[in-house]
């Protein structure tokens, strides 16, 4: 698979402003659309999911940025601007990138399986605070969690759909700019 820094200077500025797009695509969903559609109270976390998918169909560089992009409108959507989800999305989109740059085959089920972890680890970075230092019991936080993960799960199949998309569109293009 080509890189998408690879291809001719034109395809990449396409290739960024339609991932940058994906990603405020999802933050418009996650903080202005989803609150007044809440599910047992809960929003689902839409911005580590594209940043995940990107991670998985671009690569480890892709995920880092697509993940420090969206880490940063997380921290701004839960009104906590901590840096928390900065760092953590920025993380999770290299590791994403590396295991599908080297170790599993990009596809729905590998998506699907970082998307899940993702969302699992945000749901504790979540809870990490009200778990240890506000004494929040365990139990209602977990199932707050679970709720909360398979409500953003719901929205794999789309953004999978867009990640995929870019995906394929950034591999037509060869190093030297021409279509494959």
């Amino acid at each position: 698979m080509k890189k998408w820094y690879l291809a001719n200077s034109r395809s990449r500025v396409v290739s960024i402003i339609l991932h940058t797009l994906l990603i405020l695509g999802a933050y418009v969903f996650q903080r202005m659309i989803f609150p007044y559609l809440r599910l047992y109270g809960l929003v689902p976390l839409l911005l580590p999911l594209a940043s995940t998918g990107i991670a998985v169909y671009e690569g480890r560089d892709a995920g880092g940025i697509a993940g420090l992009f969206a880490g940063i409108l997380c921290d701004v959507s839960f009104n906590e601007p901590t840096g928390v989800f900065t760092v953590l999305l920025t993380f999770l989109g290299l590791l994403a990138g590396m295991l599908t740059d080297s170790l599993i085959k990009r596809g729905f089920a590998s998506f699907f399986l970082c998307s899940v972890a993702v969302l699992v680890v945000c749901a504790f970075a979540q809870m990490f605070t009200l778990l240890f230092f506000e004494r929040v019991p365990p139990r209602a936080l977990l199932m707050t969690a679970l709720w909360q993960t398979a409500y953003s799960l719901i929205f794999v199949f789309p953004i999978w759909g867009f990640s995929r998309a870019l995906g394929k569109r950034a591999q037509r293009f060869s190093a030297s700019g021409r279509p494959l």
